[in-house]
């Protein structure tokens, strides 16, 4: 028997990932999210939910991109930090000893020392009650070369990314393979 947890913000996974973006002064600022997934393969989009009331939410609508640094378990503290602070009045690279990488692409840094890298332009932006619905079109995806498999592509046992358990409020690290997709279904 399945217990009802009514209506909430509940599924699993739920990613850790880091917003980049410029303030109006052109200061980097960083935030983790957790509220955001692919949503679009032509062109390829991601979506991200933000408050009003977050520095994040301002920056992107002043200039209309962001960027997603995927962080490894290794910067978990960090990761955790960066959903802590305020960009209003702290900044986040200083503190944590990250490195804000100016993207050649987009309007928005990323953390230079997280694996990878999804640079995105906002199409779309919506408010759904207490959130902001951002469609960003991905411009580009950077990952670390040390992070690919040997045939180039990239290995999540490797980047070693980590998902948020809303309900407890905790961080989770990916388990291994478990079977080849599209192929353990066949009959």
């Amino acid at each position: 028997m399945k217990k009802s947890f009514g209506a909430k913000t509940l599924i699993f996974p739920t990613p850790v990932w880091c917003v980049g973006s410029y303030d109006t002064k052109g200061a980097p600022n960083v935030m983790t999210i957790a509220w955001g997934g692919i949503c679009c393969s032509k062109p390829p989009c991601v979506t991200i939910s933000l408050r009003k009331a977050t520095y994040t939410y301002g920056n992107i609508m002043e200039r209309e991109d962001y960027t997603l640094s995927v962080p490894s378990e290794q910067y978990v503290k960090q990761a955790d930090y960066f959903g802590m602070a305020s960009g209003r009045d702290t900044n986040k690279f200083k503190e944590t000893a990250l490195t804000p990488v100016r993207s050649d692409l987009v309007d928005a840094p990323y953390v230079g020392e997280f694996p990878m890298i999804l640079e995105c332009k906002v199409i779309h932006h919506y408010e759904i009650g207490l959130h902001t619905h951002f469609v960003g079109e991905i411009i580009d995806v950077k990952i670390e070369e040390g992070m690919l498999t040997d045939e180039g592509k990239p290995d999540i046992e490797k980047i070693r990314p980590m998902v948020f358990s809303p309900e407890v409020r905790s961080y989770h690290g990916i388990g291994g393979l478990i079977g080849k997709a599209f192929e353990i279904g066949k009959r």
